[in-house]
């Protein structure tokens, strides 16, 4: 996280992740298979096709055993994506590095770049975290989807927060008008949620450049003062 520090507030924000777990050889295996199963589930079955039974079936452990440690596939597809959040996290890092000096408007432009970027590349996985409470489910599913919160996960509150701050150093900077900086951040990613996301790509027909030109309009053009 050096990276962070080239800005004061920067170097106070949540941290993006669980903190590393320390594993039992067994269970470490436990993980790594559950990972390798669902993840070729996922790719050949779809996201919806595949239930928690049947990983646990596929990969040879307990649906005890799998519950434990995902209750459901909203959080096992969070895990799934681990390694992009992580990529993300770096490029941000390098992006307010490399362009330390610019307008805090013009640093929120290319956070809203690479997050759509990121949702393209993790479009596999969004449909877990988007989806609704399972219906005829067993209740274990129907109550592991009610303890999922995207809104809870450490990534989405390191995305707030970071948001937040370049909104305020945008109103600092007499950037843009005063406004509540904690509900325009949550709208940012109410915007991008991936239910939205899914909505927007797969029944609207948007392409992902007519959506970071949306958010563009909206949470930078719309907002900027114009001083000439």
């Amino acid at each position: 996280m050096e990276e962070f520090h080239t800005m004061p507030w920067l170097a106070h924000l949540p941290e993006p992740f669980m903190p590393e777990r320390h594993e039992r050889r067994d269970a470490m295996e436990h993980r790594r298979r559950i990972l390798a199963v669902a993840r070729q589930l996922f790719a050949t079955q779809g996201v919806d096709a595949v239930s928690m039974h049947q990983i646990a079936v596929a990969a040879g452990i307990g649906q005890g055993t799998l519950y434990r440690r995902y209750t459901n596939k909203g959080e096992l597809c969070m895990e799934l994506m681990h390694e992009g959040h992580k990529k993300f996290v770096e490029e941000i890092g390098a992006l307010f590095k490399a362009h330390a000096t610019a307008s805090a408007l013009e640093r929120l432009d290319g956070v809203l770049t690479h997050l759509v970027a990121l949702f393209e590349e993790q479009a596999v996985w969004l449909s877990a975290i988007a989806a609704p409470l399972p219906q005829g489910g067993s209740c274990d599913e129907v109550e592991g989807a009610r303890k999922f919160s995207l809104q809870q996960a450490p990534f989405y509150r390191w995305l707030h927060e970071l948001l937040s701050c370049l909104f305020s150093e945008a109103v600092e900077r007499e950037e843009i008008a005063a406004l509540d900086v904690s509900y325009t951040a949550d709208a940012l990613l109410a915007t991008l949620h991936p239910i939205c996301y899914l909505f927007q790509r797969q029944e609207r027909g948007f392409s992902a450049e007519r959506i970071l030109q949306g958010l563009r309009h909206i949470y930078i053009k719309s907002l900027q003062l114009h001083t000439n």
